[in-house]
């Protein structure tokens, strides 16, 4: 599956800019300062918001406990965090730094429960460790320097490396690895996993960390996207030969649709794989499927929850929207000054951005981008505010507003 692709952008508002400048950007910023002070009221400690709300009310959850059902608060506590960490960066203000910190502790505890209580305690017994730790102890080193938030982030990144399948070059997703159903199983999330793999390598004695992140990427690249440049959630490897199996999902509508917040994983996390690698094949697939969802988006510019719907009326995924937006800027920083594109993908990204903060902005204080969805076959978070999406929204401001230093 190497030649897939590049479908020529068919929006003709891509080729000029939006009226969207820094200054809508900062107020925008400024507004969401305010609801996250409100959310602090409840959220502090170790007090999270829940993956989804209800009725665009986030419920709380511990650090160390989830809904088993659904694995709710496994992998995303840590989106709160780096809310907060955002935004200490744009205010300097040091009671979002502090809580933060607090929450550095709590996910070390989370690390030292699995490796001195048991794994079931921690939930840790999956691929989102690089999710989990990523923006917040990674966060906390660069922003800090703390040598513990160091520690802990290579000993996230240890526990990562132990789901890597050298037969099929991968890292397994969630399951256990030692159930032949669930084993040889990638998902496209995992392209923003493997930075944490990255991080870790350069303070590593070898390169055993860059290989496996790397070749994580390259088995993803050759098998997760198909020729037409849309994504499998899904692909299976066998792991005894190293053969691929075959695609399917499990967020997205079918096995041959194709997941909006997916395709937007592999705009985001292909160009990321290029920065620490220099790989120009991640970056020429990056195109191929930010070229493939542009062309599918609404009148709006906010994608619906899978491609396959097109629309106006069609229920959006602002989280997959915000994803890919700052997809196209990381694609946008690695291509070349010369490259024709560079300025139809910035463009095509304000317009998103624009679209976000005009009409899907938080109303109630409660959390920050409406309309996401979660799960949709499993009747989870549709419709509402996901604590990823808001995450991915403020970063995306951030990149917008700052030569941002990325935790990823």
């Amino acid at each position: 599956m190497s030649n897939v692709n590049l479908e020529k952008i068919k929006r003709e508002e891509f080729l000029k800019k939006p009226n969207f400048t820094k200054t809508d950007v900062k107020k925008t910023l400024d507004k969401i300062v305010k609801i996250v002070d409100h959310m602090m009221l409840k959220f502090h400690g170790d007090v999270f918001p829940r993956a989804c709300s209800k009725n665009y009310v986030y419920d709380t959850v511990g650090n160390l406990e989830w809904d088993e059902s659904n694995n709710e608060s496994i992998w995303t506590t840590s989106f709160w965090t780096g809310i907060l960490w955002l935004m200490y960066e744009y205010t300097g203000d040091e009671k979002y730094k502090k809580e933060a910190q607090l929450h550095s502790e709590s996910f070390r505890t989370r690390i030292d429960n699995y490796y001195h209580k048991n794994e079931q305690e921690a939930g840790l017994n999956h691929h989102d460790i690089g999710f989990l730790y990523s923006i917040t102890t990674v966060a906390d080193y660069k922003l800090t320097g703390s040598k513990k938030a160091l520690e802990t982030s290579l000993m996230a990144a240890k526990l990562l490396s132990k789901r890597y399948i050298d037969t099929a070059k991968i890292l397994q997703a969630w399951g256990d690895m030692s159930d032949p159903e669930q084993r040889g199983r990638m998902i496209i999330d995992c392209n923003l996993n493997i930075p944490l793999l990255y991080f870790a390598n350069q303070f590593m004695p070898d390169d055993t960390y860059y290989q496996m992140a790397y070749n994580h990427a390259k088995t993803a690249s050759k098998y997760i996207i198909r020729p037409d440049a849309s994504t499998f959630h899904t692909f299976h490897m066998d792991t005894e030969t190293g053969e691929p199996r075959f695609g399917s999902t499990h967020q997205g509508y079918s096995d041959d649709s194709c997941w909006a917040r997916g395709q937007a994983w592999g705009i985001m996390g292909f160009p990321i794989s290029y920065r620490y690698t220099k790989d120009k094949e991640f970056l020429e697939k990056a195109k191929c499927l930010a070229n493939y969802f542009l062309n599918r988006l609404p009148k709006d510019f906010i994608c619906n929850w899978d491609l396959i719907f097109l629309g106006d009326e069609d229920q959006r995924d602002t989280s997959a929207a915000a994803v890919a937006a700052i997809g196209l800027l990381e694609l946008i920083n690695q291509m070349p000054k010369t490259d024709k594109d560079r300025e139809i993908y910035e463009n095509a990204c304000l317009y998103i951005t624009q679209s976000l903060c005009e009409k899907y902005l938080g109303e109630n204080n409660e959390g920050i981008l409406k309309s996401g969805v979660y799960f949709y076959h499993g009747n989870l978070g549709i419709n509402e505010y996901l604590i990823f999406g808001d995450y991915f929204f403020v970063e995306l401001l951030m990149r917008l507003y700052k030569n941002w230093n990325s935790y990823w």
